[in-house]
């Protein structure tokens, strides 16, 4: 097998390294100006056909941010967010994530006795997000007359996990280097939107229980759950701290669960199904869909990491993030919300140390437990305080900072993203639709 880490298209010197003390400042108050205004904005709804779109603030942000860092040349130097700054945004975004880790985690623990009454159908359902984006996407994909990137493409949905496993497998010069690749860009460019949209038109159609549709968006990407998340909360905002339980659940279960499901089981089922079925579907188009695409180089922050400072920025800025939405959309005073983001940050500091001294400790898992677990009322001296200091930091408001990040992460990837081709985007969102809707679709038996 081919040590990813060897490969030139994962070893490249991270741009992050140009970026000036001025340049940081920079990218954190542009960041707080468009979550800003897309707090200002808030929730537009528009019917389509039987059901209807709810386009919430974290969409806005993410068009605007992606906006801005495609029109940088044409822009004031000043508000420029260049792509060293794009690349950093990729590493304060990840950073970032962990405050909504803290935020999910409490929710989760204050809602076991719903997990619990889940049941069997947040195990199983695992099935629907293994195996869903190859049970839609391999077909497709033949039938455009896509070869073995395919596989890479739709065995799962292509995160930094999947990029490693076929990495190991493969190697990322290979057609399923280039097919994961592919469906990691389209899915960090246009994956956010197009679950928000998919979820939230699916939630309104009322064919699903709640509880379902909050499985099915525990796609194992916290920037995709974020926006998928949002978008059924919208339609049913009486069971908003149910469907957040939930979906944090499925999420985790798919980040650290499906990594073996696509491993062991969706991976080598996929290369499988290719190879039994691209000689039947494979005749209908001949022609080789996907370019070929040499020397693309994986974002610096993916493969280097965040600094401790870095890191500390991204908590700062989904943290100001937070306060400045829970004031606009929600009046709840700075000085209530300060409290729980400091709480929050807290936490995030705790197990990031503990990360940084110990560095085999699974840091998302581990917090995910502690977090869990402080929410449980009682569990611990300081449980119930906690609850208290957090609880009135909304959901929503975190993943509108999250998914500005998001956007401005995104526009450097757009060139690499142009010569894949529509067809690997068209491959790539039904992947993505598949592992929301399987997973839905197997929860729903139980309810």
């Amino acid at each position: 097998m081919t040590n990813p880490i060897a490969q030139p298209a994962l070893a490249s010197a991270s741009p992050i390294a140009a970026v000036t003390g001025s340049g940081k400042v920079r990218l954190a108050v542009v960041t707080l100006v468009v979550v800003a205004i897309a707090e200002t904005i808030g929730a537009v709804q528009f019917k389509l056909g039987p059901g209807k779109v709810v386009l919430m603030p974290m969409l806005w942000a993410l068009l605007m941010a992606a906006a801005w860092g495609i029109a940088a040349r044409n822009v004031p130097r000043a508000v420029r967010i260049d792509a060293p700054l794009q690349s950093l945004a990729t590493g304060l975004l990840n950073a970032g994530l962990l405050l909504f880790v803290v935020k999910l985690g409490l929710t989760v623990g204050g809602a076991l006795p719903q997990l619990k009454g889940a049941g069997w159908a947040l195990l199983f359902q695992e099935f629907g997000h293994a195996l869903g984006t190859l049970a839609l996407g391999l077909p497709l994909a033949l039938l455009l007359g896509i070869k073995r990137e395919a596989v890479g493409a739709t065995f799962s949905v292509g995160r930094e996990g999947n990029i490693v496993i076929i990495g190991e497998k493969y190697g990322m010069a290979s057609p399923e280097g280039r097919g994961v690749l592919a469906e990691y860009i389209t899915g960090t460019v246009l994956g956010a939107l197009f679950i928000a949209v998919l979820s939230g038109f699916v939630s309104s159609l009322g064919i699903f229980d709640p509880r379902s549709l909050a499985m099915g968006a525990g796609v194992g990407s916290g920037s995709l759950m974020a926006a998928a998340v949002g978008a059924i909360v919208a339609q049913h905002p009486g069971q908003a701290s149910e469907i957040m339980a939930i979906a944090a659940a499925s999420n985790l279960l798919t980040s650290v669960a499906g990594f073996y499901f696509t491993l062991f089981l969706s991976l080598p089922l996929c290369s499988w199904l290719y190879g039994k079925l691209e000689p039947v579907l494979g005749r209908f188009s001949r022609r080789d869909a996907m370019r070929e695409v040499q020397g693309v180089k994986l974002d610096g922050a993916l493969a280097h990491g965040t600094s401790a400072r870095d890191a500390a920025l991204g908590w700062f800025l989904v943290g100001a993030g937070v306060l400045i939405g829970n004031k606009l959309s929600y009046n709840v005073p700075l000085s209530v919300s300060l409290k729980g983001i400091l709480v929050a940050i807290a936490i995030v500091v705790a197990c990031d140390m503990l990360k940084r001294v110990f560095p085999r400790v699974p840091l998302l898992l581990t917090m995910s437990v502690a977090v869990t677990l402080i929410g449980v009322p009682g569990m611990f001296p300081f449980s119930d305080a906690v609850i208290a200091m957090t609880e009135k930091l909304n959901f929503m408001t975190f993943t509108t900072p999250v998914l500005a990040l998001a956007g401005f992460s995104v526009a450097k990837d757009l060139p690499v993203f142009r010569l894949l081709g529509w067809r690997i985007v068209v491959v790539s969102l039904t992947a993505t639709a598949g592992t929301f809707l399987g997973a839905t679709l197997i929860a729903e038996f139980f309810h």
